[in-house]
């Protein structure tokens, strides 16, 4: 699955309860998306400027012996920073839509997350590899409300149509979607399916050239509210881009979003979430220092107002 390069929202992303954090000494979590919100395809990179004056890139995935995803090295070196914290004041929690198979072609600065979201919340990698505890839950949730993915698969293939269909995609037996002809690919279609699939407990969100059908208890806030339990984080920090985002910045105590995605384009905000106008790899940018320097300031705080021994 490539990152999407534009997005086009269909339906509001399904709410979930806010992750509950307990006050005291737990680390903070800084739960983030990554496609479009930390690291960016070159379709994606939104670069206005200059040639000559562009922001040196580095390099964190490579799919078919080719370059795909990229980080500024001023956010990659912010971003080593913080995920080399102590995880007892801080952690780093990459949540995607990737499967594990697709997030583990990245190879993002610092050493690598003990905890990563994949599936859009449908797997919990624990040192790299799925949690098998997660994955009976998640399966008893989908199994008890909602229709199965073959039944939807079949919607999928009976009524889209090859003059725009590219392909049709399955990701860890927990959800579906399509990569479309944007350009030929009818909106009217895609309100059809939001509206069928919404009487099964299904949700359908474009982005860019992907049509993602996901089961509504499939959520990244319950992944990350799993983490939060194993954790005891104390505060969660959170970004994103896309409508399958707004449940994980909902359930953060403080977010961002950058300027650009399915958030942006229909205004989605929340009191506690800033809405960034940064564009492109420089919101990325923006985001994973911000996010540092609240990590920074609040661990500073702490030791300020811990008492003396």
């Amino acid at each position: 699955m490539t990152p999407p390069e534009t997005t086009s929202p269909v339906s509001t992303a399904p709410e979930a309860p806010p992750a509950a954090t307990a006050a005291g000494t737990g680390p903070v979590l800084f739960a983030s998306d990554l496609d479009r919100t930390l690291v960016y395809s070159a379709a994606a990179l939104h670069l206005t400027v200059p040639d000559a004056e562009a922001p040196r890139l580095l390099c964190v995935e490579v799919y078919r012996s080719a370059p795909l995803s990229y980080l500024t090295e001023t956010a990659a070196a912010v971003l080593a920073d913080l995920a080399a914290l102590p995880a007892h004041h801080a952690r780093f929690v990459p949540v995607t839509t990737r499967t594990p198979e697709q997030y583990r072609r990245m190879r993002l600065p610092g050493p690598a997350p003990t905890l990563a979201i994949c599936a859009n919340g449908g797997r919990l990698l624990v040192d790299g590899e799925p949690d098998p505890e997660w994955d009976e839950t998640v399966a008893d949730r989908l199994a008890a409300d909602c229709a199965p993915l073959a039944e939807v698969r079949e919607r999928l293939r009976a009524t889209a149509d090859p003059a725009w269909l590219l392909k049709e995609r399955v990701a860890e037996d927990l959800f579906c979607y399509l990569v479309v002809d944007r350009e030929r690919f009818p909106a009217a279609w895609a309100d059809d399916l939001a509206a069928w699939a919404g009487e099964r407990g299904w949700t359908v969100s474009v982005q860019g050239r992907k049509v993602y059908a996901v089961p509504r208890p499939l959520t990244k806030s319950a992944a990350l509210a799993e983490v939060v339990r194993r954790t005891g984080a104390e505060r969660v920090l959170a970004a994103g881009d896309s409508l399958l985002d707004a449940d994980l910045l909902a359930a953060a105590d403080r977010g961002w979003r950058p300027g650009h995605g399915e958030l942006a384009d229909t205004g989605w905000h929340a009191p506690h979430v800033t809405s960034l106008t940064t564009r492109g790899v420089h919101a990325g940018e923006e985001i994973v220092t911000a996010a540092l320097a609240e990590i920074r300031g609040r661990t500073t705080t702490a030791r300020r107002t811990s008492p003396r021994r």
